[in-house]
């Protein structure tokens, strides 16, 4: 870096644990992303709920921050979703179209069904199953993300999410990224 250029922007990529909260500051309960996080000066682009796993993007810079988060650029975020039952082709369908959640209508959804991905890790505490009820996995490709949105679809197609990971975000995947862990990350052309 020659003098008078700013620094270059750090892009450091999490896979979130289950029960965390997508905040440094301190959470009465539950844990951080301070506890997994020991970067100074980056802030989440983006966040996941608690009870959601996966691909938190951290970054010092403040426009990179707001491109990935403002739904107009188009980043695409990919989400594996266990749900409850099997989803058929016409659930399938439904997501590709839009979904009418009452308070807005989703953008229409890359959705199929996959295997359960290999290799995934366990979640503690695990996921309740149930004897009567089959559960199947699905990936969807959303270019938004709207508060609980995903649950929220799978639930009006008649297939709750039982469990729901971020595996990417525009450019950006977990692979090789152990729940917990995090790494440094390139800005890519966006």
């Amino acid at each position: 870096m020659r003098a008078g250029e700013p620094p270059c922007p750090r892009i450091i990529l999490l896979n979130k644990p289950y029960g965390v909260v997508c905040q440094f500051s301190p959470h009465p309960t539950r844990p951080t992303l301070k506890d997994y996080v020991c970067v100074p000066a980056v802030y989440p682009a983006g966040r996941l709920d608690w009870d959601s796993e996966g691909l938190v993007i951290l970054t010092s810079d403040g426009s990179l921050q707001h491109r990935i988060c403002e739904p107009g650029r188009k980043w695409t975020k990919t989400y594996w979703v266990q749900v409850e039952g099997i989803a058929d082709e016409r659930a399938l369908q439904h997501l590709r179209c839009g979904i009418d959640l009452g308070d807005f209508v989703t953008h229409p959804a890359e959705a199929r069904s996959i295997q359960e991905p290999p290799a995934l890790w366990s979640r503690e505490p695990p996921i309740r199953m149930r004897r009567t009820i089959p559960v199947s996995w699905l990936e969807l490709r959303l270019t938004e993300g709207k508060n609980r949105q995903v649950r929220r679809m799978t639930a009006a197609i008649g297939h709750p999410t039982l469990r729901l990971i971020r595996w990417a975000v525009g450019p950006w995947d977990l692979t090789a990224l152990p729940p917990g862990a995090s790494r440094e990350a390139a800005l890519t052309g966006r």
